[in-house]
C-alpha cells in the first residue's frame, strides 16, 4: 500500500538531447513544482537514454509468460530490468514522462520502457469483462515537446505521442493523465511563447 503522507514521484526521461531537450526542461520544471508542493517527496529519476535502457528481445518476452516458480536462473536475470521498472512505477504516486516527438512518435527508449512494464498478470490482466489495468492510484503527467504544433489544427492527426501514451497508460490502469505541451520549439515565431505558456501551466498544477 502506498504511503499517503510522503509522495513518491517517478520521473522518466527519454530525450537523446540531454539538458538541451525541451521535454526534459519541461519535466524537470514540473518536478521542481511538485517538490515545492510536497517538500518531503521522494523523487526517483530514470534517464532511459543515459542508462541505455534495453529494448525487449525474444528471450525476455518468452520469460514474461513462464510461471515464477519455473523460471531458470538465466530467465530471472533477463527479467531483472522489467521487474525493477515495474516496482518503480507501482510504488509511484506521481509519474512524470518526458516525451519528445520524434517523427510523429515517441523515442524508442521510451517504447522499450513501456514494453518492459506491460506484463500480463502483473500490470494488467484479462477478465470476463476484458482487460483491466493493475497500476492504480497513480497520477501521470506527460511532458511533451514537439518542433511543430500538434495539439490542434491540420497537424493534429499526426500526433502519435499523446494519444498513444494516454492509451497505453490507461490500459495499465493509469487513467488520471495530464498532458503539458511545449509546441513549435523549432519555429522561431512560436518557440519562446510556447515555453512561457507551458511554464505558466505548470504553475497551475496541483
Amino acid at each position: 500500500m502506498k504511503k499517503i503522507s510522503k509522495k513518491k514521484i517517478l520521473h522518466i526521461k527519454s530525450s537523446i538531447n540531454g539538458t538541451h531537450s525541451y521535454s526534459t526542461k519541461l519535466g524537470c520544471a514540473l518536478v521542481d513544482k511538485l517538490r515545492a508542493q510536497y517538500p518531503d517527496a521522494h523523487v526517483v529519476t530514470k534517464d532511459l537514454v543515459e542508462e541505455d535502457f534495453p529494448h525487449l528481445v525474444g528471450e525476455t518476452l518468452v520469460s514474461f509468460f513462464v510461471p515464477k516458480e519455473e523460471l531458470t536462473t538465466e530467465q530471472k536475470t533477463l527479467l531483472h530490468v522489467s521487474d525493477k521498472a515495474i516496482e518503480e512505477v507501482m510504488e509511484a504516486d506521481i509519474l512524470i514522462i518526458d516525451a519528445p516527438m520524434y517523427n510523429f512518435g515517441i523515442p524508442s527508449h521510451l517504447k522499450a520502457w513501456l514494453d518492459q512494464i506491460s506484463r500480463a498478470g502483473i500490470t494488467f490482466e484479462y477478465g470476463t469483462n476484458g482487460p483491466k489495468g493493475l497500476i492504480l492510484n497513480t497520477k501521470a503527467y506527460i511532458a511533451m515537446a514537439s518542433g511543430g504544433v500538434y495539439s490542434d489544427g491540420p497537424a493534429q492527426q499526426m500526433d502519435f505521442v499523446a494519444p498513444y501514451l494516454k492509451t497505453i497508460l490507461g490500459f495499465l490502469g493509469i487513467t488520471d493523465v495530464e498532458v503539458l505541451r511545449a509546441e513549435g520549439t523549432a519555429m522561431a515565431e512560436t518557440k519562446e511563447a510556447s515555453i512561457e505558456m507551458v511554464l505558466g501551466q505548470i504553475e497551475l498544477v496541483n
